[in-house]
């Protein structure tokens, strides 16, 4: 990836995708509380039995700074993408979109032809880069989960979600 300064100077950084493991959640706090985090070292467990894939963008040092999930059960006949999330400083610099391209890939690679996600309807950026993807936009639906309140309580975040699909030829 190519970040430009400020002050003019490019930076080039090399990503790779690869499977995320437990070993990688303590550098993953960028993408959610220690809640969120409890729920992906669980869908780790499912990704040892093949329910899952989830994938981790990382530097050569092995640092994640995306990570997202590929559920094969969630809706038939197609990748269910995520729990998509870029560390804040390198979002539209194009991580998220290499991480997709890797997750599609990963769904190919399973026989699938089909990917599937959801965006919060107050996120336009993430949904503006999923039609950039290809992906459009078939319905809409509410959604829930526990979150974690800055106090450590647990809190029930309700949504609206725009549910978006693309064909994977």
């Amino acid at each position: 990836m190519n970040f430009q300064h400020t002050s003019g100077t490019e930076v080039v950084v090399p990503i790779a995708v690869r499977d995320l493991t437990p070993a990688d959640l303590p550098a993953c706090s960028w993408s959610g509380s220690p809640t969120h985090l409890q729920q992906v070292a669980k869908e780790l467990e499912r990704a040892e039995t093949g329910e899952v894939d989830y994938l981790a963008a990382c530097t050569a040092t092995g640092l994640p700074v995306a990570i997202g999930g590929i559920d094969y059960r969630a809706t038939p006949g197609a990748g269910y993408l995520w729990q998509l999330a870029v560390m804040p400083a390198l979002q539209s610099h194009g991580v998220g979109t290499l991480l997709i391209r890797a997750a599609e890939g990963r769904i190919r690679s399973r026989g699938v032809r089909r990917a599937e996600l959801r965006v919060e309807e107050n996120n336009p950026r993430a949904r503006a880069l999923y039609e950039r993807l290809g992906y459009v936009a078939y319905d809409r639906q509410p959604d829930a989960w526990d979150a974690e309140a800055p106090d450590g309580s647990i809190l029930r975040y309700e949504t609206m979600c725009t549910l978006m699909r693309k064909g994977l030829p």
